[in-house]
């Protein structure tokens, strides 16, 4: 199921998409997948579903630590895929977030035709850029797959303008300068970015900033069309002393995000 999907009933309901993220295979492959149903069940509009790899240079500590879990568990490309058929079986639009060196590897065609066959609505690939990306962005049009691509606050007018044309599904605006991570307080920069984005696509924006709790989520869902959490959802599986706590856990965490997206 495409993400549009998800934006035409949020939009509806007048309020902003909650997109949860977890990597696959943390804490192991069916506890990623049950972890990621229940925060469906608790709220979420959109799952990104984290493609583990060994040299996560954008990731904070948070999702290098669950990440290197998956990794030492043996978690492979299939099972990512594994994981977003059962995800996207649920009707809520899955997408896969990876850099672009696993795809390469497992061969950019067959990974799109695989994706797509398990009901995955895309791919975000945050080191991958439009205008070095012309091989993913034949092979997701060949599927009918959304592309999104990242924009930052550094991003010239130039530059958020074919980063934006070149998306489909919907642009991700990286608000944090630096490595992922939940922070205490939402960023200044991320308003002024949606608002330069907005400019150049009637494409749905979503904001990753490190949100971890109701109240950041309302701020920005106040000016943004998706509010994009990822570290705070690992962490409250990190923190967990077992899967049916840190499912339990992660069902408060979604219904409070949900709750903010709605207040937003």
């Amino acid at each position: 199921m495409s993400t549009s999907t998800a934006f035409e009933k949020t939009r509806a309901e007048g309020r902003a998409a909650l997109v949860g993220y977890l990597p696959a295979g943390f804490p192991d492959v069916p506890g990623s997948i049950t972890a990621m149903k229940a925060m469906v069940d608790a709220g979420c509009d959109v799952i990104e579903i984290g493609l583990p790899y060994s040299d996560p240079v954008m990731d904070g500590p948070t999702i290098q630590a669950a990440a290197q879990r998956a990794l030492d568990g043996g978690v492979r490309t299939k099972d990512v895929l594994a994981a977003v058929e059962a995800v996207a079986a649920t009707g809520t639009p899955t997408l896969v977030m990876t850099y672009w060196n696993p795809i390469e590897r497992y061969g950019v065609e067959r990974f799109a035709t695989d994706l797509a066959n398990a009901g995955g609505a895309g791919l975000i690939t945050p080191d991958l850029t439009p205008d070095s990306g012309a091989e993913w962005i034949a092979a997701a049009d060949a599927q009918d797959l959304d592309k999104v691509f990242l924009v930052a606050p550094s991003s010239t007018d130039q530059r958020l303008a074919m980063t934006t044309a070149a998306c489909r599904g919907f642009v991700y605006a990286t608000a944090v300068m630096g490595v992922t991570g939940a922070r205490a307080s939402t960023s200044e920069l991320a308003g002024p970015l949606v608002a330069r984005a907005k400019q150049t696509t009637s494409l749905p924006i979503g904001v990753g900033l490190g949100v971890s709790n109701g109240d950041q989520a309302a701020e920005v869902a106040s000016y943004a069309d998706a509010v994009i959490v990822g570290s705070a959802f690992v962490r409250t599986l990190l923190d967990a002393p077992d899967l049916a706590a840190g499912e339990k856990a992660l069902r408060a965490l979604t219904e409070d995000l949900a709750a903010g997206v709605r207040r937003g």
